[in-house]
């Protein structure tokens, strides 16, 4: 990381990543993707959309929509995900590790994994991690990446405590049963789950969230329900927010940015049974930076942002970069969705940093 003779006032980076980022479809595709094309140079699409992307074909189309949707003269490039079921045809693998060795300009680097029904569009998730194997060895002899949404389903575990839960009755054995899988646990937010990331080898990663590292879940209660705060998995408690922040800040390479950014229309997130999930993509470094200088570790931000992901990903680091200032401004109220409206995280707040233009 580099900085101006004023540090205090100026922060330059290579321009970051995203590593675990919603755009959904259509209309809403088209106005989201703007947001993250502004702030990074690549960002991991994730594959949950109705229906999901379940192959090869369907992810080398679904990046056509997003291109099409990057505003001209930006550098944005999407990488492409496909979403596990129990019946995913281990060949959809082989297709994507063939398009990639290719050259193809749109390429599909991973896998993810939702539990079914853990979390927005994810009822045609994995029933029972047994049924996937031919799938993961597919995956370990390409070296392609799993992606996790690390919680149990169970109606018997306690909300608060599924990702642990997780680890304790699936992550374990996966990792024993495919030492050379590459996994990425997705959105972290426990102590146990940042623990296990470092001491579980090489080949196991995590992205952190800034919602995570910025808020327990207090933020969802305070002055009554705010849903805007609501996600999956859930905010926990301080000493969870605690750990993440200082895994996010140790210059661990095994931890990077994902936002997890996912948008919703206001209503219905402000809904009797509102969606989880936070747009922060409006934001996102700047909610990033605000959360390592809280700690005194801005020094540590570009390795997070930027170097770690391409580098578990075995890709190559950005050669931009994006400028940082310290100047106060608010988030708008909200932004158009479609025939909708979309409610971000901060919604009226005043940041204390903002991305000037990339350099």
């Amino acid at each position: 990381m580099t900085t101006s003779s004023t540090p205090a006032s100026q922060l330059t980076l290579t321009r970051p990543d995203d590593w675990h980022l919603h755009l959904r479809d259509g209309e809403a595709l088209q106005a989201v993707v703007p947001h993250t094309a502004a702030q990074f140079a690549r960002a991991i699409v994730m594959p949950n959309l109705r229906p999901p992307v379940t192959t090869v074909q369907q992810a080398l189309a679904y990046a056509q929509r997003v291109r099409a949707a990057v505003p001209p003269g930006a550098d944005f490039e999407p990488l492409m995900t496909l979403y596990l079921t129990d019946n995913l045809d281990p060949e959809e693998i082989r297709r994507a590790q063939a398009n990639r060795e290719g050259g193809a300009p749109a390429q599909v680097v991973a896998v993810k994994l939702y539990p079914a029904g853990a979390t927005t569009n994810s009822d045609a998730g994995v029933t029972d991690l047994r049924k996937i194997w031919p799938v993961l060895e597919a995956m370990q002899r390409s070296g392609m990446p799993l992606l996790v949404h690390g919680e149990v389903t169970s109606p018997d575990i306690d909300l608060f405590d599924r990702e642990a839960a997780f680890i304790d009755t699936h992550l374990t054995g996966l990792r024993r049963d495919f030492p050379d899988l590459r996994i990425v646990m997705e959105h972290i937010t426990t102590r146990e789950a940042a623990q296990y990331v470092r001491q579980a080898g090489p080949n196991t990663a995590a992205t952190i969230t800034a919602h995570h590292l910025l808020y327990n879940r207090n933020a969802i209660f305070t002055g009554g329900i705010c849903p805007h705060y609501y996600c999956l998995p859930v905010l926990k408690r301080e000493t969870h927010r605690l750990a993440l922040v200082e895994a996010a800040t140790s210059g661990d390479p095994h931890f990077f940015l994902g936002t997890d950014s996912a948008p919703h229309a206001t209503h219905l997130k402000e809904h009797a049974q509102g969606c989880a999930g936070c747009y922060t993509a409006h934001a996102a470094i700047e909610m990033y930076a605000e959360a390592f200088e809280a700690v005194g570790a801005l020094d540590r931000l570009e390795g997070f942002a930027s170097h770690h992901g391409p580098d578990f990903y075995r890709l190559p680091r950005n050669t931009g970069r994006i400028t940082l200032q310290r100047q106060a401004w608010q988030v708008p109220g909200d932004y158009a969705f479609g025939q909708a409206r979309l409610t971000p995280l901060r919604a009226g707040q005043t940041l204390p940093w903002k991305l000037a233009t990339p350099v």
